[in-house]
């Protein structure tokens, strides 16, 4: 090929943004690479390139975010601050594996320069309302849950921006990795080989006089324990969980150590969410890809919100190990509304049965 590794990884990156995907791929094959982007969670083959080309590729972006470009038998992470003029700042997360013929590359693409009002993210924007006003109490614990790429981060950022925007308030982060830098918010990456680990972070974080603490994602036992005790000495907490839906994610709690007791005192609401392709009013439920790429919204969230005295009787339940009742409205309900209302393709309606309630 005549074009050099630099000027096609830079061609690529382009490419996959102006097309709005999430993810590029290089997958390696026995004599030839595919290069492949992930755009609404559908992924479309872009083109082909030699392996030995796919290799010097790999290698530019390694080098580029401070990879061991000599190591391909071992699966390596890294990073990539990079600007683009018309998109503005990215942030690309690098991860390599080795495979059968050469290194596989995936990068995720994490555009900076978004801007989103929280009640733009949903059909139903009036639950995001009765989310965001959660987040006037002085103090408590409010938790995100739902799978990778259901938007909660995304979520997460809008109502953090909104809030210090109206309520002028500290916001501190402790997250592991940043995914979008924000100027209004003071955003601290967990780094455990610089001695920077949650526990470490949270402590320095509660002298640095914080209103709302935001914790990136709660994966332990000890992470959980942080949260609880943040919200127990008077801070507003957010964070994230993989459960799901908002019943799931007690029990997620309970396995992680935290007494219901605890929860009682601190837990303002669970959110629970999903994202759905929206219908094209052009093409129905099948949007081709060259109509898809000229909407402005493609997808939209769908969430639920379980809060007040339904989540101190649910808790009641599970602290009994009883069978709890789901009568609340749920994402399985707001998503067949949706449906209902034509916003949402009835293909998704088979998706119900995944959400984790029983069909009623």
């Amino acid at each position: 090929m005549s074009v050099n590794a630099e000027t096609k990884s830079e061609a690529l990156l382009k490419r996959a943004i102006s097309l709005g995907a999430t993810d590029l791929h290089i997958v390696p094959k026995q004599r030839s690479a595919l290069i492949q982007l992930r755009i609404d969670q559908r992924l479309y083959p872009l083109e082909e390139v030699p392996l030995s080309f796919s290799d010097r590729l790999i290698s530019h972006f390694k080098f580029l975010s401070g990879m061991d470009i000599g190591e391909k038998r071992k699966p390596q992470n890294g990073a990539i601050h990079h600007y683009l003029p018309v998109n503005g700042n990215v942030h690309l997360r690098l991860s390599t594996l080795p495979s059968a013929y050469n290194e596989a590359l995936a990068i995720r693409i994490l555009l900076q320069e978004e801007k989103f009002h929280f009640t733009h993210l949903s059909v139903f924007p009036n639950i995001l309302k009765q989310i965001y006003s959660l987040l006037h109490k002085p103090q408590g614990l409010l938790l995100f849950a739902g799978p990778t790429g259901s938007g909660k981060t995304t979520l997460l950022y809008s109502l953090l921006k909104e809030m210090q925007l109206q309520k002028k308030r500290q916001v501190i982060t402790l997250e592991d990795p940043i995914e979008k830098k924000m100027d209004t918010v003071l955003q601290i990456e967990i780094n455990e080989p610089a001695g920077v680990t949650y526990f470490e972070g949270f402590k320095s974080i509660l002298r640095h006089d914080p209103d709302v603490i935001m914790i990136g994602e709660i994966r332990d036992e000890a992470t959980a324990q942080l949260a609880i005790r943040a919200s127990l000495t008077g801070h507003l907490v957010l964070s994230t969980l993989h459960a799901k839906n908002t019943i799931g994610c007690l029990y997620r709690l309970n396995d992680f150590g935290v007494h219901i007791e605890d929860l009682r005192q601190t837990l303002l609401g669970i959110v629970s969410q999903r994202l759905y392709e929206l219908s094209c009013p052009y093409c129905g439920d099948t949007c081709s890809l060259f109509c898809m790429l000229r909407r402005q919204h493609r997808r939209m969230g769908v969430y639920e919100l379980l809060n007040g005295p339904l989540l101190q009787t649910v808790m009641n339940k599970v602290q009994t190990r009883r069978p709890v009742s789901t009568s609340f409205p749920k994402v399985e309900d707001y998503l067949m509304r949706a449906i209902a209302m034509g916003y949402i393709p009835e293909s998704h309606s088979d998706s119900v049965m995944e959400l984790g309630y029983e069909k009623t």
